[in-house]
């Protein structure tokens, strides 16, 4: 849940304050990239969206490389991000993203870390179209599984981070960036406490 909350903040403060496009949800930067083609939304915007979609893939096949093939640690995974995400909440809090060719580094920075997330976990936690289709059809068929709790809630949770990603561009613009840099801190928290657990536990 954290991470989904994670993704939507990073998804809100892009699509917001970077060029309207999207960190992780690459089926709508698809749809952009298409609309772009024909001249259609604001200049400057197709290559915010080219910039999107080859980070995205550069991270997700970065993160396949750390996890399945090197064997890194989930929550080395998560460090990564958690650098990534903090690169660039530094430099929007600095105010070092003016022109568009910063924005589009600032794009690629954040939809790389979406990529590396999203090699983190089999759960999705950076695109919900099919989570969310799954979860209406046992609803629709009055088959509800006991994991559906949790489905429920990494949906809320996108909800929110997009929302307080969203409060903080209005509020603390500075600090935009940032709201997506917190849920990813507190999973790898998590995930380094869980593993010291299970390793005390061990024979």
């Amino acid at each position: 849940m954290l991470l989904s909350g994670a993704s939507g903040a990073a998804d809100a403060f892009v699509f917001l304050c970077a060029g309207q496009v999207f960190a992780g949800v690459m089926t709508g930067n698809l749809v952009l990239l298409g609309a772009s083609a024909t001249g259609a939304g604001e200049e400057g915007s197709a290559t915010h969206v080219g910039a999107a979609l080859v980070s995205y893939v550069a991270g997700a096949g970065c993160g396949a490389l750390m996890a399945r093939r090197w064997g890194w640690p989930v929550a080395a995974l998560l460090l990564v991000e958690v650098v990534l995400l903090g690169a660039g909440a530094t430099a929007w809090g600095l105010g070092l993203v003016t022109s568009g060719t910063e924005r589009n580094g600032l794009v690629a920075a954040v939809a790389v870390a979406m990529g590396v997330q999203g090699m983190v976990r089999a759960t999705p936690t950076n695109y919900f179209t099919g989570t969310l289709t799954s979860l209406t059809g046992r609803l629709a068929l009055g088959r509800p599984v006991r994991d559906d709790i949790r489905v429920f809630g990494r949906l809320a949770a996108v909800v929110a981070g997009a929302a307080l990603a969203a409060a903080a561009t209005r509020w603390w613009p500075p600090g935009a960036a940032s709201v997506a840099v917190f849920p990813v801190l507190g999973a790898l928290v998590l995930e380094a406490a869980g593993h010291r657990w299970y390793s005390s536990r061990r024979p």
